[in-house]
Order: C-alpha cells, then sequence, then structure tokens
C-alpha cells in the first residue's frame, strides 16, 4: 500500500466515524428536545457522502442533497459547530436557526442544501450545472436523493434535459431500500435504479454504497464523464441504521434485517480492509474516535450557549436584494420598513 493510499483511508475513515458519532449525539438531543421538527440520521449511509467528497474538488463543484444532510454537509467541510447550532435553531447555525434539519447549507462550500420536498433538489442542481457549462467552471454538481424520490418527475424531466444540454451532473440515487416506510421493491418496476439512464441516452452505474472505497471509484468515473459533458446516475445501494426520521417506530421491518445490515457496516468495511493491507493503527483509530467524540462534544456546548435568533431576524434573508414593494397606484412604495404592511 501506497503512503497517499494510506492517507486516504484514514481520511475517509475519520469522516465517516465523524458522521456516525455526530448523529448519535444528534439523536440524543432530539430525545431530549433540544432539537425541534424533523430529524432524518444517516447512520449507515457514511460510505456515500463520504466516497463521493473524496473525489470532489470543493473549489468548483457543487452538492445538493434532500433532507438527510448532517453527513453530506460534514462531507461538504461544514463545520459540527455550525451544523449542531442549525438543529438547536440557533443564531450562529448554518442558516441562522432557520432551515433546521431539513435545510443545511453553506454557499462557500458549494453546498446548497438540504431540500424538505422530496425530489425538489433534483431540478435545482440541474440547473446549477446550467450555470457551470454556461459559466465555463470546469466544475460538476453532484445531486444526492432517495429511492422515494427516483419516481418522482422532476427526476424524470431533469435526467431528459441534462442529457439534452450535456450537463456537468451526476445524479446520485442512495437506495437505502426503504422509501419511508415501504420498500422500494413495492413502488419499482425494475429492481435496478441504474437502469433507468438507458431511458435518456445517459451512463448508469449501481455500486455498493456500502463500501467507501468502491463509491469512491464510482465517483471518479462519474465525475470524470459529468466534467466531459456526460451526466451519470448513479445507484448506491446501501441501508439505513435508523429510522425514515426521528419519530418512526420501523414497525414495517424487522431486527433480524437491520442486524444483518450492520454487519455490512461501512466503518468496518473499511476498517477491515485497513488491516488485510497492514495499514491499521489501534492508536489511531482511538485518537480519531476520541477526536470525533470531542468535536461533537464541543457543538452540542456551543449550540447550548449560543443566542436564539431576535423576533426581527424573521423579515431577514427573505430577499436575496433589498425588496421594493408596491404601492397600490403600482409606482414603487420603498423598501421594506419593519411594520409598515
Amino acid at each position: 500500500m501506497s503512503a497517499k493510499d494510506k492517507e486516504l483511508y484514514w481520511k475517509l475513515r475519520e469522516q465517516m466515524v465523524l458522521m456516525r458519532v455526530f448523529e448519535e449525539k444528534a439523536g440524543q438531543m432530539y430525545g431530549l428536545r433540544k432539537i425541534g421538527g424533523f430529524c432524518h440520521l444517516y447512520n449507515g449511509q457514511e460510505a456515500v457522502a463520504a466516497g463521493f467528497a473524496s473525489a470532489m474538488d470543493f473549489s468548483k463543484d457543487y452538492v445538493l442533497t434532500g433532507y438527510r444532510d448532517h453527513g453530506h454537509a460534514l462531507a461538504a467541510g461544514m463545520q459540527p459547530k455550525a451544523i449542531m447550532a442549525e438543529l438547536f435553531g440557533k443564531l450562529t447555525g448554518c442558516s441562522r436557526g432557520k432551515g433546521g434539519s431539513m435545510h443545511m447549507f453553506d454557499a462557500e462550500r458549494h453546498f446548497l442544501g438540504g431540500n424538505g420536498i422530496v425530489g425538489a433538489q433534483i431540478p435545482v442542481a440541474t440547473g446549477v450545472a446550467f450555470a457551470q457549462k454556461y459559466k465555463k467552471t470546469g466544475g460538476a454538481t453532484v445531486v444526492y436523493f432517495g429511492d422515494g424520490a427516483i419516481h418522482q418527475g422532476a427526476f424524470h424531466e431533469a435526467l431528459n434535459l441534462a442529457k439534452i444540454w450535456s450537463l456537468p451532473v451526476v445524479f446520485v440515487c442512495e437506495n437505502n431500500q426503504w422509501g419511508m416506510g415501504t420498500s422500494w421493491k413495492r413502488v419499482s418496476a425494475v429492481d435496478d435504479f441504474s437502469l433507468m439512464a438507458s431511458a435518456y441516452g445517459i451512463r448508469g452505474e449501481l455500486v455498493d454504497g456500502m463500501h467507501v472505497l468502491k463509491v469512491r471509484d464510482a465517483a471518479e468515473r462519474a465525475l470524470a464523464d459529468a466534467r466531459a459533458g456526460k451526466p451519470v446516475l448513479i445507484e448506491a445501494r446501501t441501508y439505513r441504521y435508523k429510522g425514515h426520521s426521528m419519530s418512526d417506530p420501523q414497525k414495517y421491518r424487522t431486527r433480524e434485517e437491520v442486524d444483518e445490515y450492520k454487519k455490512q457496516d461501512p466503518i468496518l468495511i473499511l476498517e477491515d480492509i485497513m488491516k488485510a493491507q497492514g495499514a491499521w493503527d489501534e492508536a489511531k483509530a482511538a485518537a480519531q474516535d476520541a477526536e470525533a467524540e470531542r468535536a461533537t462534544a464541543e457543538s452540542v456546548d456551543f449550540a447550548e450557549s449560543s443566542p436564539e435568533p431576535a423576533l426581527g431576524t424573521l423579515y431577514e434573508d427573505v430577499y436575496a436584494g433589498e425588496p421594493v414593494f408596491m404601492a397600490p397606484s403600482g409606482s414603487p412604495a420603498g423598501p421594506y420598513e419593519p411594520g409598515r404592511i
């Protein structure tokens, strides 16, 4: 094993462990009612976000995803403190406490959400890819969505336009096998979503979403194609260990099924590879685990001590520019003033 490969393996493990520890803590904080609203955890799917992020160039590439977005935000380089503060609804959150769990956002890191509407991020990402091509940035857009979103009409429209316009976009279906509480096999005419790519003349690929190195390899191929104007559809076959959301009683699947998939834990799979290739170091692994715990605990302390948004912030961040309201006569009524209708 080369020194470069060894460094990559440890980096991937570091990211996945942080995601896992962070999500466990988020679940705990939700149970303590520190976090309100919806909360969808990423446990079990870490290899997808980590694998793709390791192949991306965030100076020019963009990421969009759905409501199960904490792991993707961490993989894009967002700080745990800003993410946890957002979960707590605090002013120091990445969306100033207005988005919560489903609407993580960091324009500087090219992470454009976090979207609470099933599949809504797909056409938006296609538009981002159009802008990249128009501006000749050389970058690509990666958009993640679940198996439940792949039957949404916007998915098919987006793939069609991406092909027609030769857009630099990679569509990544994270098939965790349960669309809320319904098995994907009950609602799909095909059991290999990557085959849907052929209907639009683009390349499709099925990848083991529990194996971070296989995900990374697929990501490198897909990004190379996308940058050449050839959109790609990836199905990453994975599994979520937690419920659809924190309010999910999970009566639709057995404990035995979950336990069986936990034997395919993406973190353990990578660790086994590292041990087999002589790259394992117990002390380094323990240090990574401890650092993930420390960073997560620090994020909770930060969120706890951060201020609540002031009432006046309700009127901020609504428009990109200063809004101008029209008077009844149709002439501009001037900029918005608090208390004025």
